[in-house]
């Protein structure tokens, strides 16, 4: 812990930059570990440890984009904005997220050689992110009851979840044009995510934001936030409760499609973030900080451009499935120091260009 030299400003939240710096270091030890990681200690207990933590690093992101789209959302209302403008300003941010999915996609297809043309329409987590933040917008700015938007935000995610064991399986999905279906269900290597139930997580996230933004001083959010957690516990425990039943459903998985697991994860990210909210405040009473974890979550955009070709790419192709787990920690751990490094060279790279004049482009000014 260290004081910060770089105070976040007044409209960014400490708890949640940290807590999406942590999901930049779940997910690139997810890549890291999954790309490096020899494949005889693939099939062993640590390995699967790993690989459960790192299940939880897109379901963080998505869910803190469902919080922070209402925060913003609140926030542009208290500042004299109109419900209109703060939902054409979501619309506007999940579309810009969509269109640098494909732009994503068009990088990767250019820096690796070789390389299917169809492979620039795999749905990855920008594809489900963008359209998922387009629709929170919609559900934000149809109802003006904090009651109904938390309700509705809580019923349609608890709905992708039930649904989607149903839509694996359901018939009506072939009917969609194919590019159109690896939105829906997997499809191999063209579909790392689905909207079925990636995007409850950013409903879940929106729900949670609602209650948030409710709070109107320190100690109502601490009231909030701790009763969150309690809820958390809750929910997380009904899914584990409910994972040792006989399943409902005539085919599920419990790690890909099971609603249960889906519980659980949203349960332990509800505790989180009033675990990080606590942390957050005690080192703003002593003037601390981590400053490093800040800017991690503040550049959580600008890290997954740039580090999946990284890891998965020619760059580290000579220690690709070659490391025993303990050599992957080792590099994991360095590799997240090169990529410290890139953050601080692209903020003060942007610093320089920004005291010239111009603006800088979305994906290096957004967190």
């Amino acid at each position: 812990m260290t004081s910060s030299p770089e105070p976040p400003s007044a409209s960014r939240r400490r708890d949640i930059d940290w807590l999406r710096g942590v999901a930049v270091l779940i997910m690139v030890a997810a890549h890291t570990f999954d790309a490096w990681t020899v494949p005889v200690e693939r099939s062993t207990a640590a390995f699967h440890r790993v690989m459960i933590l790192g299940g939880f690093g897109a379901p963080l992101f998505l869910w803190l984009a469902g919080v922070a789209v209402v925060l913003s959302a609140e926030r542009v209302v208290r500042r004299g904005g109109t419900r209109h403008v703060a939902t054409v300003s979501i619309l506007r941010r999940g579309i810009e997220i969509f269109i640098l999915a494909f732009l994503f996609r068009l990088q990767a297809f250019i820096v690796s050689p070789g390389s299917s043309p169809i492979t620039l329409f795999r749905v990855d987590i920008l594809n489900v992110m963008g359209p998922s933040i387009a629709a929170a917008g919609l559900i934000w700015g149809l109802w003006r009851s904090r009651a109904a938007v938390t309700l509705m935000f809580a019923v349609m995610a608890a709905a992708c979840a039930m649904a989607t064991p149903l839509v694996r399986v359901a018939v009506w999905v072939n009917a969609l044009p194919v590019w159109v279906q690896w939105y829906v269900r997997p499809a191999g290597d063209y579909t790392n995510f689905t909207l079925f139930p990636w995007v409850g997580f950013v409903f879940a996230g929106g729900a949670v934001g609602v209650l948030i933004a409710a709070a109107r001083d320190p100690r109502a959010e601490r009231r909030v936030q701790w009763s969150l957690a309690a809820a958390g516990a809750m929910v997380a425990g009904c899914g584990f409760y409910t994972a040792s039943l006989p399943s409902i459903y005539r085919q599920s998985s419990f790690w890909t499609s099971s609603p249960t697991y889906f519980a659980i994860r949203a349960g332990v990210l509800l505790i989180a973030l009033a675990v990080t909210h606590a942390l957050a405040r005690g080192a703003a009473r002593r003037g601390t900080d981590v400053v490093w974890l800040e800017r991690l979550g503040r550049r959580s955009l600008f890290v997954y451009w740039i580090h999946v070709e990284l890891v998965y790419g020619y760059a580290t192709w000579p220690i690709r499935h070659a490391l025993r787990l303990w050599e992957a920690v080792i590099a994991y751990v360095a590799f997240c120091g090169l990529i410290y490094g890139f953050v601080l060279l692209r903020d003060r790279l942007v610093g320089r260009w920004r005291s010239r004049g111009p603006a800088a482009s979305p994906l290096f000014s957004r967190p």
